[in-house]
């Protein structure tokens, strides 16, 4: 991954990795001989499987865009975290829609998702993946097992400061997981693989589970912006326990607004800084964002081929007269447009007064009648394969855009949510500071800036649809607003219905897959489904 020591590791880490709910359709297995004992034979060894738990966020599987994918039962083209993550959380939403016609694409949008659905099936086992190779990488990263191949000083020193970032990468997924299934089955290094069915959590237990890890491996993680590029350090647990806490509500029953103030003062008070151009955000060269993001899915158009990700971002919102050159990119898919619920969140739709409003319309219909016409829905231009310069980036195919997973404006505004809610230990004036501090970027002065009486609740879930549209927040923002399967707020095409409709409150949970629960007998299936 570019200005990333930690190249990426092409070797599979173990010499089984199966699924921690041990069915056989979901078998996660080796395409080659490689076994433990062989990988972790040095430190060498242990950097290399290291890299391989981050890896997993940005690659498919170790060929390629077109090999062997890590999760079997899916086309691999499909399977990348970031964009089954992105579905889920975009597209049930008013901030998105598909035109394709993929097998359960158009469920999300529609609401009326199965547990079957082959896109939410490889969401959940992707994360567990993922937290199958931090567990392996965590298991082997025990004092005893550092002592038994004789590695000792710096490098078992620096074996253990990953291992603190295993676990944190470990603590998201289950985040995750938490967020969008609810009660999902929980092993960790301490389990052996395969030994025995996992057991279920609840949402409030994982929510105490991932709340006492973060804060336990926090005085191991490097200091905030201290670390290399892309790698987690106490800024990202702080920004982790800053977003759990402001939907801890949801999660557990009880509210935690003044948790969510203090762990997002402390990113905040880190030194981080916004850049001074929006639209540079999401570009080919943001990797020297570093002022802003805090914690990067790391893409490269020539070290992280893969259909999903920013590839995906990027190539899928061009269609129609849209010209895919001004991207970057040798082509568009056709795919992906927005609602004119979202568009309506910006008094001008062109960019020329608030520039995160990045929405093509040439040729483009407002209103949607067939959500499978691209031109019907305003396109999106957030992402494109440019840097700063207006040069392109190293691939015309796959992106060098790297996606933050947390970022500074997402601070700012959980400050200024968790005040509005009655959270102690901050204060209006800060938080009014900071949300104008974003609109004087986006606006490139003060005439974008709003009262004190202007500030409400409901005024920064609007905020949080303009500044961080796209980038996987919608679905959990909407719910936590009692706004997501209510009657109370529709959007074209809410379940199904032009006009919108409500739906069935359980669907703020997505199901547990079913080949899941019929291979895991303490597996009980979300209610609804």
């Amino acid at each position: 991954m570019k200005n990333n020591k930690f190249k990426i590791a092409i070797a599979t880490v173990c010499s089984v990795f199966i699924l921690a709910s041990c069915t056989k359709q979901l078998d996660l297995l080796p395409t080659n001989d490689v076994t433990s004992t062989k990988v972790y034979k040095d430190a060498a060894g242990y950097k290399q499987a290291f890299a391989k738990v981050y890896a997993s966020f940005a690659l498919t599987g170790n060929n390629g865009p077109a090999g062997n994918g890590d999760i079997q039962g899916i086309d691999e083209g499909t399977s990348d975290f970031l964009r089954l993550y992105w579905k889920a959380q975009e597209l049930s939403t008013d901030e998105a829609v598909v035109s394709w016609g993929d097998p359960g694409i158009q469920d999300f949008h529609n609401m009326n998702w199965s547990a079957s659905n082959p896109m939410l099936t490889g969401l959940y086992y992707r994360s567990f993946y993922q937290i199958t190779l931090a567990n392996d990488f965590i298991r082997q990263a025990s004092d005893a097992n550092l002592a038994a191949r004789g590695i000792t000083g710096a490098d078992a020193d620096n074996i253990k400061k990953y291992k603190a970032e295993a676990r944190f990468l470990r603590a998201y997924q289950y985040a995750v997981l938490m967020d969008l299934f609810g009660n999902v089955p929980f092993v960790t290094d301490a389990d052996l693989l395969g030994a025995s069915l996992p057991k279920q959590k609840t949402r409030t237990e994982l929510f105490s589970y991932i709340e006492s890890e973060l804060k336990a491996i926090e005085p191991d993680l490097a200091d905030a912006r201290k670390n290399e590029y892309g790698r987690a350090d106490k800024a990202a647990a702080w920004a982790l326990l800053a977003r759990i806490y402001l939907n801890a509500q949801v999660y557990t029953g009880t509210a935690k607004n003044t948790e969510a103030i203090t762990y997002s003062k402390k990113v905040i008070d880190a030194g981080y800084s916004l850049i001074s151009d929006y639209t540079k955000l999401m570009r080919a060269d943001n990797n020297l964002n570093t002022s802003e993001f805090i914690l990067t899915i790391n893409f490269d158009g020539v070290k992280t081929q893969n259909w999903g990700g920013t590839t995906f971002l990027t190539h899928a919102p061009i269609g129609g007269s849209m010209n895919a050159t001004q991207f970057g990119v040798d082509g568009g898919w056709g795919g992906l447009r927005t609602t004119k619920a979202f568009a309506d969140k910006f008094t001008d739709i062109t960019g020329a007064t608030d520039k995160r409003a990045q929405i093509y319309t040439n040729g483009q219909a407002a209103d949607i009648s067939d959500l499978t016409k691209f031109t019907d829905g305003y396109a999106i231009t957030k992402f494109k394969n440019i840097k700063a310069d207006g040069s392109a980036g190293s691939s015309l195919t796959w992106t060098d855009i790297d996606f933050p997973i947390f970022r500074l404006s997402e601070m700012y505004l959980i400050y200024a949510e968790a005040v509005s809610r009655g959270g102690t230990g901050g204060d209006a004036t800060t938080a009014l500071g900071y949300v104008n501090t974003m609109r004087q970027r986006a606006y490139g002065n003060t005439s974008g800036n709003i009262t004190a009486a202007q500030l409400t609740t409901d005024f920064i879930l609007d905020e949080r649809s303009r500044e961080l549209y796209w980038e996987g927040f919608r679905r959990t923002d909407l719910i936590r607003y009692g706004k997501f399967v209510e009657s109370t707020y529709l959007w074209p095409w809410k379940g199904g219905v032009k006009g919108g409709t409500g739906v069935d409150a359980y669907r703020k949970l997505y199901p547990i897959p079913s080949a899941d629960i019929s291979s895991n007998t303490n597996l009980k299936q979300n209610a609804g489904y």
